[in-house]
């Protein structure tokens, strides 16, 4: 999705939002992601002003402080990987293997069989789950996905792609380290 996302080509739109609606966002938050209810007050201060960035192709942001949170386009709100590695039990893991991480970096979707070779560690979740991507012997998250299939059948069908690839390190948003005023 932000393969080919550049902040100076892509935003369309800043704007402030208002207190009711950053309320009804951070119970949206909290109810998708219940991990986050202890770290809501860090991520979000009451102090500083929420920022809505809207970019093409139905791509919102949401921002602090130029520091980029959450993005989404069309469904629910999705952690940055920033925002990730600073709290990394938003998230559910799945684990891939060594061979896999280049291609992740190069945004490749995640294959069944980088999820079931040794080195990797397959948690049991449902198609459709926002997951972390992290790699055997690395600490922080190189991706962030969508479960293509659920658990059960990847182990089952070890074929195609397990896991859909949304935002991944080095990528548009990712180089867009914070926003310009």
């Amino acid at each position: 999705m932000f393969k080919k996302f550049q902040a100076r080509e892509s935003v369309s739109g800043v704007s402030q939002v208002k207190s009711s609606v950053q309320r009804g966002i951070k119970t949206k938050l909290v109810d998708q992601f219940p991990p986050i209810d202890d770290y809501i007050a860090q991520i979000f201060p009451k102090k500083e002003p929420l920022v809505l960035v809207k970019c093409h192709e139905h791509i919102e942001i949401l921002s602090i402080n130029q520091e980029i949170l959450f993005f989404r386009q069309r469904g629910d709100y999705l952690p940055s990987l920033r925002l990730l590695h600073k709290y990394p039990v938003i998230l559910p893991c799945q684990q891939v293997d060594k061979g896999a991480i280049k291609f992740l970096l190069s945004g490749a979707n995640v294959m069944c069989r980088g999820l079931t070779s040794p080195g990797a560690k397959l948690a049991d979740l449902p198609k459709g789950a926002v997951v972390a991507i992290t790699a055997e012997g690395k600490q922080h998250a190189l991706a962030i996905g969508k479960m293509a299939m659920s658990a059960g059948e990847i182990r089952d069908t070890n074929k195609g792609i397990g896991i859909e690839v949304i935002h991944f390190l080095n990528d548009g948003l990712w180089q867009m380290k914070q926003l310009e005023k």
